[in-house]
């Protein structure tokens, strides 16, 4: 069970994962030493999968966000493998999910333009013998980045 400094301590690294102790100590009203052992109790427990910096797309040379949805022409189990498995080694697609609906996936994709999510579509996901329809929508504006989430 997480008790509410615990909560605060999350909240804290998923705002900025480079906090020494010392600095989350002094949030949190630890010591450092104290707040650097919750840190590691809760990395240890799995509530803390990881860190990641965050890149700005726009500067690493990718221009465009889409949102792709994949509708499967069959749900055989090698089917779906294989469709991961081609997902898993594309770059681009930055995320994936499988849905309820008219749509069996959602993935989140960043090109560096047009053509390239073109190809990605064409050259790529339509080709897969177990997809019948692909769906994109082009982001023109994310005016709520990325969060933390709640704890």
């Amino acid at each position: 069970m997480l008790d509410e400094v615990d909560s605060r301590l999350l909240s804290e690294v998923q705002k900025n994962a480079m906090l020494t102790a010392q600095e989350l100590g002094e949030r949190l009203n630890l010591s450092a030493s104290q707040a650097g052992r919750r840190r590691q109790r809760l990395e240890s427990e799995g509530y803390i999968i990881g860190y990641a910096a965050r890149l700005d797309p726009v500067r690493v040379g990718l221009a465009v966000q889409s949102f792709v949805q994949i509708q499967m022409a069959s749900h055989d189990p090698e089917g779906a493998r294989s469709f991961a498995s081609l997902i898993s080694t594309r770059p681009e697609i930055i995320s994936a999910w499988t849905l309820t609906g008219e749509a069996d996936y959602l993935l989140r994709v960043w090109c560096a333009d047009l053509p390239a999510l073109n190809r990605l579509i064409h050259q790529v996901l339509l080709p897969h013998p177990a997809v019948s329809r692909v769906q994109s929508q082009i982001v023109m504006d994310q005016f709520k980045p990325d969060t933390a989430l709640p704890t």
